[in-house]
């Protein structure tokens, strides 16, 4: 049993820790400019991992394109925020 426990503490130790940026610097937010209104689907986490930027800053993100106009709701629940590229029509 020891030994089993020693063999789960190194491989999670092996995992490699996400480092997500917690401030938009200026490459970064053009990128979003361009890159994400072009999504099919847009959520925190999806912006976070393609973008590697944390939660908190995806949310932002996402409140900044809507005022923008650049994305629009799908689904607009407390927990799960689910947005859409905006179209012309």
């Amino acid at each position: 049993m020891l030994q089993l426990n020693t063999h789960l503490i190194d491989m999670f130790m092996d995992l490699e820790k996400v480092n997500n940026a917690v401030l938009f610097e200026k490459p970064l937010y053009e990128k979003l400019l361009v890159e994400v209104p072009k999504y099919k689907m847009i959520t925190p986490s999806i912006l976070s991992d393609r973008m590697r930027i944390g939660g908190s800053l995806a949310r932002a993100a996402i409140r900044e394109l809507a005022s923008k106009g650049l994305i629009r709701p799908l689904v607009k629940h407390s927990k799960q925020l689910i947005y859409t590229r905006a179209t012309g029509a």
